[in-house]
């Protein structure tokens, strides 16, 4: 009872939990994370998950998910006490302590399409743990202790209570639903993990909630500071993933809508940057403008927050975190606008050379990256699309292209030098450290003329680049050159 929280006592003195550990799910956030924890506490941890081919992936030499450092772990520990399986009902049945981090992607379909998360696999998961938890099923002290380690609604913990207990059958198991969110940043997953700013848990404030709370916690204590774990309700534990994620959104967002000023006005953002992070309050951490923001958490979590707003009657509030969205649909639209409008208003034909396909540096992981619409405006105006990227496989970016139908001006190089090989310009759309160490003068006696860069990163050097020859064009950067003669 939420009333009573006050006086409910926690737990001293519990003895750490020394158990198995298996989690459902072996995606991005599953597998790195049970590695880790596998690699930190000694304990065997069996990740689970019904697709074979990404169970395959994990037990070869070549994971499903790139992230630096990530191989070392998972080699250090596999087959001796982190194990890839398809098994979900013997993992289930050997752990007290059950993960689950499965995908709960945007709802597609019905009440809340476009905005709310579709919680069909989340309930699959919660089905098979109470199917599998009745008589000789490992317990913790009399309970079966569920971690949501995806990012779920408020009140999801609720659901999945309600779920567990209505499917168990008559078994004894008493289901405690905790809330873990991460807070991993992709390309830097196993940094984030080895050394975590703060691990949040969230439970029911009632003696067994309070209980399984201390139980998990005792496994991030074996190498996580005390001082770094808290402890909060499950539900402000499951909100506080939607807001943290929602601000770093808005952050990009605002720095992405100051650079059009920029652009505008003949500033330079990377000046105001200096300026405005050197007041305390705002800091220095996503002020670097960009096509705009991706990856799989950012735009899901605001569309879930503003499914929540709507339907707790809050229109203003859902209103504002929309306008977060619209600002990076706008941002990923103007930089192509950018090229296109550069380029003498028109690429018809034209061989585009695109650097960078995955979301951010240091990950492969391509889901709602600006590349993704880019690309479409570009193909969108006959281009001759070129991509490379040093982690994203061309099967994966032409799936992620499909829907533009235009495969045929679509290829994939095997080089940065392949693809820019007689083009009319390069856009550089990831900021991959190696693109900053290209042999630019190379690069331009092989290009096409004049030779335009469109930095979206703002990484590369720019007087240098113009030295050389090339027509440098950067988001949120003072214009340096335009066809146009009209232009003041």
């Amino acid at each position: 009872d939420r009333a009573e929280m006050a006086d409910v006592e926690y737990p001293k003195d519990q003895e750490p939990y020394t158990g198995n550990v298996c989690c459902i799910g072996a995606g991005y956030v599953g597998g790195p994370t049970m590695a880790m924890m596998a690699y930190k506490t000694g304990l065997k941890f069996t990740v689970v998950d019904l697709n074979q081919q990404r169970i395959d992936a994990w037990n070869s030499d070549k994971l499903p998910i790139y992230e630096p450092g990530l191989d070392e772990i998972v080699k250090a520990v596999r087959g001796k006490n982190l194990f890839f399986s398809t098994d979900v009902a013997a993992a289930v049945r050997e752990s007290a302590i059950v993960f689950v981090a499965v995908n709960t992607p945007t709802k597609e379909y019905g009440f809340g399409k476009g905005c709310a998360a579709d919680l069909t696999y989340w309930e699959g998961a919660a089905r098979s743990i109470s199917g599998n938890s009745g008589e000789g099923t490992a317990l913790y002290k009399g309970m079966k202790i569920i971690v949501e380690k995806s990012t779920v609604p408020v009140s999801t913990a609720d659901a999945m209570t309600c779920v567990l207990q209505n499917n168990n059958g008559g078994g004894a198991a008493d289901f405690q639903v905790l809330s873990n969110p991460e807070f991993l940043a992709e390309g830097t997953a196993v940094e984030d993990l080895t050394l975590p700013d703060r691990v949040l848990i969230g439970g029911q404030q009632t003696r067994e909630g309070l209980s399984a709370v201390e139980a998990l916690a005792s496994l991030y204590a074996r190498w996580v500071p005390r001082s770094n774990i808290i402890t909060a309700n499950v539900w402000s534990a499951e909100l506080s993933k939607l807001i943290a994620n929602a601000l770093l959104a808005q952050r990009i967002s605002s720095v992405n809508a100051f650079s059009a000023i920029c652009e505008a006005s003949g500033a330079d953002i990377d000046h105001l940057m200096t300026v405005v992070s050197s007041d305390p309050g705002v800091g220095a951490k996503f002020l670097k403008c960009s096509p705009g923001f991706g990856g799989s958490c950012f735009q899901k979590d605001i569309l879930n927050l503003v499914y929540l707003c709507e339907t707790a009657g809050l229109p203003h509030v859902a209103a504002y975190w929309m306008q977060v969205i619209k600002m990076n649909d706008h941002q990923k639209l103007r930089f192509g606008k950018l090229v296109v409008q550069t380029m003498f208003n028109t690429i018809n034909s034209k061989k585009i050379a695109v650097l960078g396909f995955a979301f951010k540096a240091d990950t492969g992981d391509t889901r709602e990256s600006p590349a993704i619409d880019i690309c479409g405006t570009l193909l969108g105006e006959n281009a001759n699309v070129c991509v490379f990227d040093p982690h994203v496989p061309e099967s994966q970016m032409r799936y992620e292209l499909k829907k533009f139908n235009n495969d045929s001006r679509l290829s994939c190089a095997k080089d940065e030098y392949e693809a820019c090989d007689g083009a009319h310009a390069i856009v550089v759309i990831t900021e991959w450290k190696q693109f900053k160490a290209l042999d630019f003068e190379r690069i331009y006696k092989a290009m096409a003329k004049p030779a335009f860069i469109f930095d979206g990163r703002n990484i590369l050097p720019h007087d240098e680049l113009q030295r050389i020859g090339f027509t440098v064009t950067a988001i949120g950067k003072p214009k340096t050159w335009s066809w146009r003669q009209d232009v003041h």
